[in-house]
């Protein structure tokens, strides 16, 4: 087995096996009717049925078959934001029908990385390269400008809203370090939430606003690839109370994307296994 596509219950603190496969299966979101998640592998986006021996359907997203591990559904569970470069050869973001469709270019400038939806639907958060520096933005889904929220203070990465829309969690080395930080959604100045030995990455709050959960490499490892020893850890929004679930072997696919159940009480994960 390559990928085992896992959901982890925070009431009983276990984990079951939704689905095994071969292939290189990457961040499952859970969509809002919370029957299904939605995963991408080999540039194709599929959606998941939470039952037992569901396979994987692929969702139509026209052109766009390049799709990476940056992608999620709307609140309203009407619309599906992916990441794709098929059409400029950079990550651009696009929206399109949950149930499939073609996609409508939403950011012109490259590369685009998306990573949140706003509570309200109306906007999203990504990770942008502009010059070589990485920086947070969000943009409406019906285009237009640009906000930048950071600017260049060590590179920052993997943005996710907070259940109330305040704040934009995300991940900076400006440290030094990989740690997480969040910054109001509005602009403004950002705070350090984890202080800790460990690179941190990809925090996704939970729904009813009561936790985080985030992927740590070990402290030496540069970047998020995949691959490798890490641990799925857990606060309290102000970096509070900070837990680690479980270790797995993964990394880069683990969870990307936002992967918390609706009611906040499971989130979806995946687990690779070391290929010969």
């Amino acid at each position: 087995m390559r990928s085992s596509i896992e959901i982890y219950d925070l009431k009983s603190r276990t984990s079951r096996v939704l689905w095994q496969t071969k292939a290189l299966f990457e961040a499952p979101n859970w969509a809002p009717d919370g029957k299904s998640l939605v995963l991408n592998s080999e540039g194709r986006m599929y959606r998941l049925a939470l039952e037992d021996g569901a396979e994987p359907q692929v969702i139509d997203t026209g052109f766009a078959l390049q799709c990476n591990n940056d992608h999620g559904i709307s609140a309203d569970g009407t619309l599906m934001a992916v990441s794709d470069k098929v059409e400029f050869g950079k990550s651009a973001i696009y929206v399109l029908p949950a149930d499939g469709g073609v996609p409508r270019l939403v950011t012109k400038n490259l590369p685009s990385y998306w990573h949140g939806w706003s509570p309200d639907g109306r906007t999203f958060t990504y990770c942008g390269i502009r010059n070589d520096v990485f920086d947070i933005y969000t943009i409406g889904i019906e285009g237009g400008d640009e906000i930048r929220l950071t600017h260049g203070e060590g590179r920052n990465d993997g943005p996710d809203y907070s259940a109330d829309g305040r704040w934009i969690y995300f991940n900076s080395s400006r440290s030094g370090r990989m740690q997480i930080w969040r910054v109001p959604a509005a602009g403004g100045t950002a705070e350090r939430i984890t202080n800790s030995d460990y690179g941190d990455w990809f925090p996704h709050p939970s729904p009813d606003g009561s936790k985080v959960v985030f992927v740590s490499y070990d402290g030496d490892v540069f970047d998020h690839p995949r691959d490798h020893d890490v641990r799925v850890r857990l606060m309290d929004p102000d970096g509070g109370n900070v837990e680690t679930l479980f270790e797995l072997f993964g990394g880069q696919g683990t969870m990307n994307s936002p992967n918390w159940a609706p009611d906040g009480s499971a989130f979806a994960y995946v687990r690779y296994f070391p290929q010969p």
